[in-house]
């Protein structure tokens, strides 16, 4: 099992900062203060941890419960589709976090719980690609990712007043680099609802010949839109533009 240590000083892989505080909505952004101060407590338990050859990180293995009397607030938690509050809720940020940079890595995740169902928010500064992220439930739902290389690799996290910054690191950099990316995203109108759709694609490059040597769809997401379609910003396609479109390409 992964273990914080503090001898590692290896090369950066991928470095990534995730904003705290998003308007997501009407959500009451008090919850957005109590999610910077759970980060807070957090993320301790996680920097400097390393991840061995063969060995495998849990984000609750280091984490442990949350609760009031370790000093967790009430925030935002996501349960059957709804936006509802408890303590440590938006702690899956943390989450997202790690999930994206081991997307730019050669790790192996083995526990990893997608919620692309529903499109619950409004883009707000939106980093990553929608329906990227993960769920997390204490002792129910884990974020576990194994180290199937010859060599450690370590996470470094930390909270500032605006972000939560992030870090993977290994012995020695890898001799690829991946890129994650989403294609055909749109929104599309369905049966009097509105959908939004887009594929996730990782590409993986070789760094000595800049070609890419792999090519892997991630995810589809076909969420359904569960905020006012005016807070959309982008086209909403009719519905006879998507039965077009797919009869494109099945000829195709």
């Amino acid at each position: 099992m992964a273990r914080c240590h503090a001898g590692f000083d290896p090369g950066v892989v991928y470095r990534h900062n995730s904003l705290i505080r998003r308007k997501l909505g009407n959500v009451d952004l008090h919850f957005q203060e109590n999610k910077a101060v759970s980060l807070g407590i957090a993320a301790p338990l996680v920097n400097r941890v390393e991840i061995r050859p063969g060995e495998t990180f849990s984000f609750w293995n280091l984490v442990g419960s949350c609760t009031a009397a370790k000093g967790y607030r009430e925030g935002l938690t996501i349960n059957n589709g709804r936006a509802e509050s408890g303590i440590g809720g938006g702690l899956c940020q943390f989450t997202n976090l790690l999930h994206w940079m081991v997307l730019h890595s050669e790790l192996t995740i083995v526990e990893h719980h997608h919620h692309g169902e529903l499109d619950l928010f409004p883009d707000f500064n939106r980093q990553i690609p929608f329906g990227s992220g993960t769920s997390i439930i204490y002792n129910y739902l884990d974020y576990r990712v194994r180290n199937d290389t010859g060599q450690s690799f370590q996470f470094l996290v930390s909270v500032t007043d605006e972000h939560l910054c992030g870090e993977l690191r290994a012995e020695k950099v890898p001799a690829v680099k991946f890129h994650i990316k989403e294609e055909d995203a749109h929104f599309q109108e369905s049966g009097g609802q509105v959908y939004r759709h887009n594929r996730i694609v990782r590409l993986t490059r070789d760094k000595r010949s800049g070609l890419i040597v792999s090519r892997e769809q991630i995810l589809e997401n076909n969420a359904l839109v569960v905020y006012d379609r005016n807070l959309i910003t982008a086209d909403i396609l009719p519905e006879e533009a998507i039965v077009r479109s797919e009869a494109y390409n099945a000829l195709v």
